[in-house]
């Protein structure tokens, strides 16, 4: 009966590191993935929560750059309207939560805001606006309209 409980204890020992080395790979995978050189910290919440399902939203945008529908700059170019409302839409949807891991209304001194700038953030607020329905095109610039 001693072998058995050194197996037990072996196994248990064994899959409390395995647990521990996949956490510790994964969370080295989804911190090297919010570089800025892999992916803009604006695209990445903060929480494990939303974070995760953006990283899912993400896959998809590379299966298509992989698949060869966004994987040179004129295809990418094409289509980055199309990408762009995709995301105003999902920020919009979310009142930025992106933008507000650095940007809540309470973080903003308006003393240090223009004139115009304290009057349009308060319009903006009053209203109930978003951060990206005021400044689309703060971070990239907005793409080209065909219209």
């Amino acid at each position: 009966m001693k072998g058995g409980r050194w197996g037990l204890a072996a196994l248990i020992l064994g899959s409390a590191l395995g647990g521990v080395v996949a956490w510790g790979g994964f969370n080295t995978f989804m911190e090297s993935t919010n570089t800025t050189a892999f992916c803009p910290d604006c695209h990445v919440p903060k929480e494990l929560v939303p974070k995760l399902m953006r990283k899912m939203q993400a896959s998809l945008e590379l299966f298509h750059h992989f698949r060869g529908t966004i994987d040179t700059p004129e295809k990418f170019e094409a289509k980055r309207a199309e990408l762009a409302a995709n995301v105003w839409a999902t920020m919009g949807a979310n009142d930025p939560h992106e933008c507000r891991n650095c940007h809540s209304w309470d973080a903003m001194d308006p003393h240090k805001q223009t004139q115009r700038a304290q009057e349009k953030m308060a319009e903006g607020r009053k209203a109930g606006q978003t951060c990206i329905e005021c400044h689309k095109g703060i971070a990239h610039t907005l793409p080209r309209r065909d219209d």
